[in-house]
């Protein structure tokens, strides 16, 4: 059964068309024991309370409630915004493939990108101050910096291996085993 956590009477939400909603936090247990929270607008003319989509799950009541009283006038207001606002009509589309089989790459600042031709250390220049240092410098990068580094020194052959696929260690492993045979 659901019921009313919190009542925001010191925020009523005013709206350009002059309509005026209290708003308040209301929450029930699912049936998997998760507790879920909405927001119902009450209007102050008497029309239909609004209801929100649900704006949380919580893991018990006592998490919920903590929840409603952090709510601010602005979330509030945000939430009447998106209750008001209709989601986007879908139309019934015939049924085509996507062209890509992936979603695009996060958006990342150029200076914090590492392509093929920036590895961002040289495993020689580390090596020969000792195996152990490349190792343990090799172990604090990303797969993708590890990569970069084995694409970028021409460590293996690229059509033999899809380093994609592989661990942290199996990279480092290949950098290790590619440097220790060049520089001997």
């Amino acid at each position: 059964m659901a019921s009313v956590l919190t009542i925001y009477h010191r925020s009523p939400l005013s709206l350009p068309d002059g309509r005026v909603y209290t708003a308040q936090a209301c929450g029930r247990v699912r049936e998997d024991g998760i507790w879920e929270g909405w927001l119902e607008f009450v209007p102050h003319d008497g029309s239909e309370v609004l209801r929100s989509t649900r704006e949380t799950t919580q893991p018990n009541q006592t998490a919920l409630e903590y929840w409603a009283t952090g709510l601010t006038p602005v979330y509030l207001r945000g939430a009447l915004e998106r209750t008001l606002t209709p989601p986007p009509v879908v139309l019934d589309a015939p049924v085509v493939d996507s062209v890509y089989d992936e979603p695009a790459a996060p958006n990342v600042p150029i200076a914090e990108r590492a392509t093929e031709a920036d590895p961002v250390l040289d495993p020689f220049s580390v090596y020969a101050k000792g195996e152990d240092l490349l190792r343990r410098q090799l172990g604090a990068l990303s797969p993708r910096h590890l990569r970069a580094i084995i694409s970028g020194y021409d460590l293996i052959d690229p059509t033999g291996v899809d380093l994609n696929r592989l661990s942290s260690t199996e990279l480092i492993a290949l950098i290790i085993t590619a440097v220790r045979q060049q520089a001997a």
